[in-house]
Order: structure tokens, then C-alpha cells, then sequence
């Protein structure tokens, strides 16, 4: 293991390494010498730098700071690392509604790429929405999180329930961000899915199970923040992977952004209608 740098932060010692980014604990007190991973990412190596003020820490490197200002800002970082790869791919640039879209809005704007909407609706646990029991998608496609489920017990019935009331919604913003336009060709194509961040990852798995059904040449899953664990995963669903950054612990996908403000139906109309 490789120090690249050690610095005294606020009573800690930050370690900067290939990779990944921890804080150890002064000598003499009691526990492990490493006390948390603060961030790490597969890009890399290089060095994070922290930032302190008013006692907030900014974990920054070349290709993103975190906590990442907004979606939009999201988005252009996400462009700089698909650019050189994708950008004369004639590329479908598929994103996952409401989030994803102001992030894919920039991404294919700086492909040149065509922008749509892959619908998918997350089966939030009953007793924590914000947590995927699964999550369903155009089509008929279910995808089941196991662990969730059985650590919360959820029944099938409350997941029939609940897969039921999201199917509903699912169909009205099909109608109401596509309106009458018809849904794009992905057939032999090579299609960008993009999120504003993937925690548990049962949202984006049913979107390529989706795709998968109707034969693209290439999926390919880009993220601005996502949990490590889910990234290992949607590597072997997914042709390509792309993530700035996989911080930990990863409680939330807020948590990585400055203003994570819900976006609205109106805001995804208003995105859509510009490509």
C-alpha cells in the first residue's frame, strides 16, 4: 500500500492513497488506526484534496468534488468522463426520470446525442420508502432486492401492492413526458442509462433487464455517485460502467449533492423538449 500523502487534518491524519482516502486516529487512542473511508472511486489513482471551512470537509479531485453542487453540475462532470469514448458513438441517451434527467440533459447535449426517458419506479420498502425493495419497469419487468426484503419482511402482498400503485404511476408519466411522441429505437444501438446516483442499484438493474429485451449493441450505465457494492453488480449486468465517485459510507444519494432539490415534472417536460 502506497501513502502518497499524510497530512495532519483537525486532530486526524488524512491519508491520501491510490484510490481511496481515510482518516486515522492520533497516536495513543484506543481502536483501530484507520477509523473510516471517507471516499473512494474507481478512477484512479490520483490525489484528493480536502477542504475545510466552517467546519465542512469538500473531498475534490480532477474529476469531481463531493458534495457535488447540483444535478446540472453532475451532469457536465459525467460529460468530461463519457466524452472521449461515446462522443462520436451516436449514442441514445436514456434518462432515468426525475433525477437522472437534468444530469442526462447535459450529457447529451455535449454528445450530440438523443435524449429520452427510460421509465422506471422504484418498490419502496413500506417502512422505508427512500430504501428499493425492487423496482419495475416499461414492459412488464420486475427486479427484486432479496436482501431487503427479507431483512425488512416485507410480504408479497404488500409488494404486489405496492408494485401495483407504481405501475400506475409509471403509465401516467409515460403519457405525460412522452405525450404523443413516439418511444426510441434501441435495436443495434448503443444506449447511455443515466441516473443522478445509484444506491442499492434495483432501479437501474430493471432498466437494463428493459433494454436487454430489445437488443441495443451496448449498454452503458453512467452515474455521478454510486455505493461501491451496487457498482460491482451492475458491472456484470451492464457493458460499461462509469462513476466519477463511489464515497462510503453510502447512506444516500442526497447526501452527496449540495442542493438536492426534487425535480419536477414540469422541469423534465421543459429538458425533454430541447432535444
Amino acid at each position: 500500500m502506497t501513502i502518497l500523502a499524510d497530512e495532519p487534518r483537525g486532530g486526524y491524519t488524512v491519508i491520501y492513497l491510490p484510490g481511496a482516502l481515510r482518516q486515522r486516529k492520533p497516536k495513543g487512542e484506543p481502536g483501530p488506526s484507520v477509523v473510516s473511508t471517507i471516499a473512494r472511486t474507481p478512477i484512479g489513482p490520483f490525489h484528493w484534496h480536502v477542504h475545510e471551512r466552517n467546519g465542512s470537509v469538500t473531498l475534490q479531485h480532477d474529476q469531481v468534488t463531493l458534495p457535488l453542487p447540483d444535478r446540472a453540475a453532475a451532469g457536465r462532470a459525467l460529460a468530461d468522463a463519457l466524452e472521449a469514448q461515446y462522443g462520436n458513438a451516436d449514442a441514445l441517451v436514456l434518462a432515468l426520470p426525475r433525477g437522472g434527467v437534468p444530469v442526462a440533459h447535459q450529457v447529451a447535449e455535449r454528445l450530440g446525442a438523443e435524449l429520452d426517458v427510460m421509465l422506471v419506479r422504484k418498490l419502496g420498502a413500506p417502512s422505508q420508502p427512500e430504501l428499493a425493495a425492487g423496482a419495475i419497469a416499461s414492459g412488464g419487468i420486475r427486479v427484486l432486492n432479496p436482501d431487503v426484503i427479507a431483512g425488512l419482511g416485507v410480504s408479497e402482498s404488500a409488494l404486489d401492492a405496492i408494485a401495483a400503485r407504481e405501475t400506475r404511476e409509471l403509465e401516467r408519466r409515460e403519457r405525460l413526458y412522452r405525450g404523443d411522441r413516439a418511444r426510441p429505437q434501441i435495436a443495434g444501438r448503443c444506449v447511455i442509462l443515466i441516473d443522478d446516483g445509484v444506491a442499492t442499484g434495483a432501479t437501474m438493474r430493471a432498466a437494463i433487464a428493459a433494454l436487454r429485451q430489445q437488443q441495443p449493441e451496448r449498454v452503458v450505465v453512467a452515474v455521478p455517485v454510486a455505493a461501491a457494492d451496487t457498482l460491482m453488480r451492475l458491472r456484470g449486468e451492464a457493458d460499461d460502467v462509469v462513476c466519477l465517485a463511489s464515497p462510503s459510507p453510502f447512506w444516500s444519494i442526497g447526501q452527496w449533492y449540495r442542493d438536492f432539490t426534487q425535480v419536477s415534472d414540469d422541469e423534465v417536460r421543459r429538458l425533454l423538449s430541447r432535444h
